[in-house]
């Protein structure tokens, strides 16, 4: 079992990785595994989330966790016995809450020796930052659509260069 978040980037059992990458390509990892459906799936996410939506999933293996404080997190994790566990990160659980980062993040490097423990983010924050000091890996997929409409830009910036749009200042 493992996950292939992009060519050359596959995700194992036993190993706690924190990933931050757009909601398209982690949905894509997700979705286009359905090997993933014979493994108990936990989901863990706060109080929103920007995916468990879109997801699909229809296996009766697929659990989903909704903790609202940092205190209700750590015992989530520990409860754990799941193949796989899947965490949405929410900075909001650990507002005042920073005592129990450290904490958290053994218990996620803990649950990894024998899961594969995928905390996830769209982007990092201080939270994120402090609980992935501990995970095994940390993998960052930047997004190609903003380097592609900054092309876009650059091209449309020299097309009308190009295309003698500019004009030169006459000194008189």
């Amino acid at each position: 079992m493992q996950i292939e978040l992009s060519k050359g980037i596959t995700l194992h059992p036993g190993t706690f990785t924190a990933v931050i990458a757009p909601e398209k390509k982690i949905l894509a990892a997700l979705n286009k595994n359905t090997d993933l459906q014979r493994f108990l799936f936990l989901y863990i996410c706060g109080n929103y989330s920007r995916i468990l939506t879109s997801i699909s999933r229809t296996s009766a293996n697929f659990e989903v966790r909704r903790p609202f404080t940092a205190d209700q997190f750590l015992t989530v994790i520990h409860e754990a016995a799941h193949t796989i566990v899947f965490i949405e990160h929410d900075p909001t659980l650990f507002d005042g809450a920073g005592r129990l980062l450290d904490p958290v993040a053994s218990a996620l490097r803990q649950a990894g020796r024998e899961a594969l423990v995928i905390l996830w983010a769209p982007a990092t924050d201080r939270s994120f930052a402090a609980l992935a000091r501990q995970a095994d890996r940390v993998i960052e997929i930047v997004s190609e659509e903003p380097a592609l409409a900054l092309q876009g830009a650059r091209a449309r910036r020299l097309g009308s260069v190009a295309s003698g749009c500019q004009k030169t200042l006459e000194v008189s």
